[in-house]
């Protein structure tokens, strides 16, 4: 008896589910290494592929013996390695100031007394998206002596209106960010001053707006060797007020993401001072604090518009003084048109433990008057 054997045709629509899920996985995997110009290669690096890296501590204290420390660029309120936020109010210098860093790092000098211990020029890309290029020439311009003299390393970039095609790109944040990129690996920077951080985000406020953006930014800094200074506005704000992390505007994942962050605070009682505050640091300790904030004046020196340093002094100083007496008339008026302690603090702007120390003060002012000697006082029940 002769036994018959029948093929039967496996169709790929009898493939378990699972099988179809990695087939299309493998698929777009390799989609996506192709867009970017990689081979499947990739995974088996895992310096470049796996998202965390995982050692012993004892390893990672291994590999990092005999490393130099981050060098200082801008005294300690800098360094080098670092993605770094300078914020303040608007028109109190931030833009004057970033050029001054920009362009002594590019001659190997320094703004005394905010040491620079690179060993030579640096390459500066300095990022403008404030000003075009007849205002930034204006400001180290003059008449007689001409344009002030930059480092050759020193480099701008603006913005180009004309560029902004929506056919040129499908997103436009990740289309800034390239462009950013291309200018970083044109010019071989080492050091990178964006101004300001606004502009590299269609919104901040948010925190998922912010951390998108400062993971990017840590992404350029890493895959170039780059050190990142980043300008940042604050809120409008009282000037009785300590400079502190929650003045700079936007989500809190801007100064959570960032390695240092210092401030520059206006002076209201020295007309034209300024001051520099440190915020936040990581690889040194704080120097200028509230207790030794820094101060400084803008000077244009023909074509050299720069800030001079003045001195050291406590922030106390340079705040708005508020008169006490007047404080607490305006709350105890507040109080007698029926005011809450809460709504007479946010009116008056000021702790609501202050208030009530105001206020119950004012009590404690308007006691009656005590009682005859020879009259004992009533017993309270």
């Amino acid at each position: 008896m002769t036994r018959t054997t029948i093929e039967i045709p496996i169709s790929t629509n009898l493939r378990p589910d699972m099988i179809n899920d990695i087939r299309n996985e493998v698929a777009r995997n390799n989609q996506r290494l192709k867009r970017h110009g990689l081979t499947s290669a990739i995974y088996a690096d895992e310096q470049k592929s796996s998202l965390l890296l995982v050692k012993t501590c004892a390893e990672w204290m291994h590999q990092e013996y005999g490393k130099p420390q981050p060098r200082k660029l801008f005294g300690d309120f800098w360094h080098e390695g670092e993605l770094c936020i300078l914020f303040a109010d608007t028109n109190l210098g931030k833009s004057i100031l970033a050029v001054q860093i920009g362009n002594h790092l590019s001659k190997a000098d320094c703004m005394q007394p905010f040491a620079n211990q690179l060993p030579g020029p640096a390459i500066v890309l300095y990022v403008d998206f404030e000003m075009n290029a007849k205002q930034f020439e204006s400001r180290y311009y003059h008449s007689q002596w001409g344009s002030l003299h930059f480092g050759h390393t020193f480099y701008r970039a603006e913005f180009n209106p004309q560029a902004d095609n929506p056919a040129l790109y499908d997103n436009y944040d990740e289309y800034l960010t390239q462009s950013l990129e291309a200018a970083i690996s044109k010019t071989k920077a080492q050091v990178v001053i964006i101004d300001n951080l606004t502009y590299m985000r269609r919104g901040t406020e948010r925190a998922k707006d912010a951390l998108p953006l400062m993971k990017q930014l840590k992404a350029l800094k890493t895959k170039h060797n780059l050190s990142i200074l980043a300008l940042a506005h604050t809120p409008k704000r009282k000037g009785n007020k300590p400079l502190t992390l929650n003045d700079l505007q936007g989500s809190k994942m801007l100064i959570n993401f960032c390695d240092s962050a210092f401030a520059i605070g206006e002076s209201q009682n020295t007309s034209g001072a300024r001051y520099f505050k440190q915020i936040k640091q990581r690889n040194a300790q704080q120097t200028y604090g509230e207790e030794n904030v820094c101060v400084c004046h803008i000077d244009k020196e023909l074509n050299n518009l720069h800030y001079v340093f003045d001195g050291y002094a406590h922030e106390e100083s340079h705040l708005q003084k508020r008169d006490r007496h007047l404080l607490r008339q305006q709350a105890l008026h507040l109080k007698q048109q029926g005011h809450s302690y809460r709504q007479i603090s946010q009116a008056l702007n000021i702790g609501l433990a202050t208030i009530a120390r105001l206020l119950d003060g004012e009590k404690h002012n308007t006691q009656t008057e005590p009682t005859e000697p020879n009259q004992p006082s009533e017993k309270v029940l």
